[in-house]
């Protein structure tokens, strides 16, 4: 554009200089006594043209030597920044390559440009946490916070510092530094999953059960962890309630169905109700649970919730056995509960068949030779229970 401005005024000026432009076409003459000066119009007016640019290149180089100083100093300015930026990724490089030290350095560096501040901060904060550094790493962050006032950055602060924290096994710290967020930040995933952590170092089973759930719900965690982290919780917080049954019920209605259907959680369960002679409650969780997945934990606790009167489940069990005819737990299970009834001739009966279809199950041959060992006892067959105390015995060992 500005070359096509100058070819218009260059053609201007020419078709200018062909009509005025003529020989004799006018005279001028400058007075100043005593002095007299004739000349032609068309030297006056490249006279006049010459000193134009004359007097405009001598005002070009006056102002440039004026302004020289302010042009260095920019000049150099715009080198530091330069050199900052340069600095700022080196640092980046350095901290993901796990030269931490040549990072704080870099990032310090980066420091001469104000713009790099919360940036550089940040790095030289994790690479100082990374030596283990703790108080010098806190003092970049507060450099962090004291240069930015930007929501953004005090953010990004706020969630590096609890990470850090987190990672340091600083629990406490971790959640001071999420509780200064503000909310919609506290949750973001990244939030949640440092919360999950402090909570869990804590041992806050509450927290981790819900944030496990609402991270699983985002699929912010791989399901097998999920399962694994809400199982964890689930037992402590059911542990939590040993003492009172009334409690611990209401807890396992408030568990999903994913987790009252888990044999680990409803033999923990159970286990815990029939402590607190709750026998009917706990034998409801196991039969809730089998109903769900078939499992050899649950029938070897399905007798310990029989109470005073076996004869139900021994009922319930049988109709089992229709669908699990060679099913060595289910016997051991019916086994134990006629046990319990008194009724030895079944007991027996049902132990020795599930000795029968034990085979390659070392543990469960040993606990069934221990029944049958003090079935005998009971019997007063000393010399058959002295031969299944052996067979136990060999069998624990193997």
């Amino acid at each position: 554009m500005r070359g096509l401005l100058w070819f218009l005024l260059l053609f201007v000026a020419a078709v200018a200089l062909a009509i005025f432009g003529r020989p004799d076409a006018g005279h001028v003459m400058i007075v100043y006594a005593p002095y007299r000066v004739d000349m032609s119009l068309n030297t006056c007016v490249v006279a006049l043209v010459i000193a134009f640019f004359v007097l405009y290149a001598i005002t070009r180089i006056v102002r440039a030597i004026f302004v020289m100083p302010q042009r260095v100093a920019a000049l150099r300015a715009r080198r530091r920044v330069k050199k900052a930026h340069r600095a700022l990724l080196d640092a980046v490089g350095n901290l993901f390559a796990g030269r931490f030290a040549r990072a704080e350095k870099s990032a310090r560096a980066a420091l001469d440009d104000s713009a790099n501040r919360g940036a550089a901060g940040l790095i030289a904060a994790q690479a100082a946490h990374e030596m283990h550094e703790y108080a010098r790493r806190d003092d970049w962050l507060a450099q962090v916070n004291d240069a930015h006032g930007d929501a953004q950055w005090q953010e990004a602060r706020l969630m590096a510092s609890a990470r850090m924290h987190a990672s340091a096994h600083d629990a406490q710290g971790a959640l001071a530094m999420l509780d200064e967020m503000p909310l919609r930040g506290a949750r973001r995933i990244q939030a949640q999953k440092i919360a999950l952590r402090a909570h869990q170092q804590l041992k806050n089973w509450h927290e981790v059960h819900h944030l496990a759930r609402a991270l699983e719900k985002r699929e912010a965690l791989h399901p097998a962890v999920a399962v694994q982290l809400r199982q964890l919780a689930a037992e402590n917080l059911l542990r939590d309630r040993r003492h009172d049954a009334d409690a611990l019920m209401e807890l396992w209605r408030s568990f999903s169905s994913v987790e009252r259907h888990s044999p680990r959680l409803a033999d923990l369960a159970a286990q815990l109700l029939v402590k607190l002679d709750r026998a009917p409650s706990a034998r409801s969780i196991v039969e809730e649970a089998l109903a769900q997945r078939w499992d050899a934990r649950l029938l070897h606790r399905y007798p310990d919730t029989a109470g005073n009167d076996a004869l139900p489940l021994i009922q319930k069990a049988e109709a089992w056995q229709k669908e699990h005819p060679d099913d060595a737990d289910l016997l051991f299970a019916l086994g134990r509960l006629c046990e319990k009834q008194q009724l030895w001739g079944k007991a027996q009966a049902f132990f020795e068949a599930a000795l029968k279809f034990s085979a390659g199950n070392e543990a469960l041959k040993a606990r069934v030779h221990g029944a049958l060992a003090q079935l005998h006892d009971r019997l007063g067959d000393a010399a058959r229970a002295a031969e299944h105390y052996r067979h136990s015995a060999l069998a624990a060992w193997l």
